[in-house]
């Protein structure tokens, strides 16, 4: 069976690999996945990088520059999601018969490294086999999910974009795109502490502001984050052990952040935040370090920032709003 880029593959001993038929080099499960998301990744900065690219001449120019990226980006994502969905179908499946199976039941035994191959015998399979087999089916139905949904978030991604061009464009503002990988928010800030040539903070060095602040004003944070349902609670942890592992994971992972985290950066910055957005109402935070325009609010600007519900298949992301000339 043929997959991309005139790879074949191939069952070897149990595992899975993937022979590349013009150098004989073998890529394993974890390669193919592992490119794949550097695949998905190059796509996305690629994005980011023709929209900023497309943020010159005029308003009409801009928006058509801008949508013509969007439909060519999606059309490569959606490509991109086929072509990878027909190499992950073709692991751990010889075609002997010349008839081809694309279905969930051989995707999963793929990924699981499992032949599903008919060898005519009732061999009981092991329990390491079982596991990989149930880690795999929720690996495949994850990856199917993703695939059905990128349709989905095209049209959606338009709209919001549309919209949100359309409040901030009588403002003079625009987008400053930022990297999607779960640090947008503290990248988003630092962005715009940047550009108000206020004291610049890395988004590591805000991660550990957030976390630290959180920790020392733990009775105005844990309500709202018990309410919100943040992290799996262990029944064994008690309400304050488990809030303090979650700022523990604000502070040392890619945690994507949320209001609770915009709360702590407003007072942490002692700055007023608006977050624009084509989805919902914009949300403005730290108002008491609002300064009015005509009262010299240049001294403290704002942190404006753009909130996106459908910007990627991976989910929420925040951007940095600055002047149309800053951009």
């Amino acid at each position: 069976m043929e997959a991309r880029n005139g790879e074949t593959a191939a069952v070897d001993s149990g595992s899975v690999v993937v022979t590349n038929s013009m150098d004989g080099k073998k890529e394993s499960l974890d390669e193919m996945l592992a490119r794949h998301r550097k695949e998905i990744s190059g796509l996305q900065n690629k994005e980011i990088a023709l929209k900023k690219a497309a943020a010159k001449g005029s308003k009409a120019e801009q928006k058509a520059k801008k949508k013509k990226v969007e439909d060519d980006i999606s059309s490569l994502m959606s490509d991109l999601k086929s072509s990878h969905s027909e190499e992950l179908a073709s692991l751990g499946y010889r075609n002997e018969n010349g008839t081809g199976k694309s279905n969930l039941d051989n995707l999963v035994m793929a990924i699981a490294g499992v032949s599903v191959t008919n060898h005519g015998d009732s061999t009981k399979a092991s329990k390491g086999a079982k596991r990989r087999e149930r880690r795999a089916h929720q690996e495949a139905e994850r990856e199917l999910k993703i695939q059905d949904e990128q349709s989905k978030i095209i049209n959606h991604r338009m709209i919001e974009n549309e919209k949100l061009d359309h409040k901030l464009a009588p403002l003079g503002l625009t987008i400053n795109e930022i990297k999607p990988d779960g640090h947008c928010l503290y990248r988003a800030v630092a962005d715009q502490l940047s550009l108000n040539k206020d004291k610049v903070f890395s988004y590591l060095e805000l991660r550990k502001m957030v976390a630290s602040y959180m920790r020392e004003h733990t009775t105005n944070f844990l309500p709202f984050f018990l309410e919100d349902g943040k992290i799996e609670m262990d029944p064994k942890d008690l309400p304050l052990e488990y809030f303090h592992k979650y700022c523990d994971l604000v502070e040392s992972t890619a945690a994507w952040g949320s209001q609770l985290e915009l709360g702590a950066l407003t007072h942490c910055l002692k700055k007023h935040i608006i977050v624009f957005s084509g989805s919902f109402p914009d949300v403005e935070m730290g108002n008491e370090y609002k300064i009015e325009s005509g009262n010299n609010s240049s001294l403290n600007p704002s942190i404006m920032l753009s909130y996106h519900r459908h910007a990627y298949g991976l989910g929420e992301h925040y951007n940095s709003v600055v002047p149309r000339l800053f951009n």
